[in-house]
């Protein structure tokens, strides 16, 4: 089955952008040694309008399908992006949007647990959670793998990794790599059973 990935940056007190949604206080270029760590491992998270920029062609990686709240796709919107990763199946979680004019993106006003289940249960390769914190939130039961780009940046406030009702979820640590940045990436898996229990 597939697996629903949610990678992300965030910072140490845990947020993964500001207050009003914007995320510019984030380097908007990667450091060289991140950005060939993110073009060898993770290509398809680059949007569609940065790829010639960074020289790829046909990026080739694990996913083939995004999902995201309205708050993660509008920033792009707002500066006429209208599909931002066209070349993934791309679909965006509102009940306001009205419906795109891009065959690659779907406006979903759908419960996204049942949605993301189904998606789950297609054939294909795994499905990348680009934000925010509300649809994480919704769908955390469902995340099997999460990859956070810890930046060494601490915000006050803003917009969490999760925004959800007290409801502990164990994951586990997999892989740690710090980069000469300052910025970690760490990936953990879903832990067996999901719920943090003493059982």
């Amino acid at each position: 089955m597939r697996k629903l990935v949610y990678y992300v940056a965030g910072t140490l007190d845990g947020f993964i952008a500001a207050p009003d949604g914007s995320y510019d206080f984030f380097p908007l270029v990667p450091e060289p040694d991140v950005l060939a760590h993110t073009m060898a491992t993770y290509p398809q998270t680059l949007p569609t309008f940065a790829h010639a920029q960074f020289g790829i062609d046909r990026p080739e990686g694990r996913f083939d399908t995004v999902v995201m709240g309205r708050g993660t796709y509008e920033p792009g919107l707002a500066m006429g992006v209208t599909s931002p990763y066209a070349h993934l199946q791309q679909y965006v979680f509102s009940r306001t949007l009205p419906p795109a004019a891009e065959p690659e993106v779907e406006i979903v006003a759908d419960d996204p647990v049942a949605f993301v289940r189904a998606l789950k249960a297609r054939d294909g390769k795994d499905i990348w959670l680009a934000g925010g914190g509300q649809l994480a939130g919704q769908l955390l039961p469902e995340i099997d793998e999460l990859i956070l780009k810890l930046n060494p940046i601490v915000a006050g406030s803003g917009v969490p990794l999760v925004t959800r009702d007290f409801d502990p979820r164990r994951f586990t640590l997999v892989e740690a790599r710090p980069f000469d940045s300052g910025l970690l990436i760490l990936r953990y898996t879903r832990s067996e059973g999901g719920q943090d229990s003493d059982d």
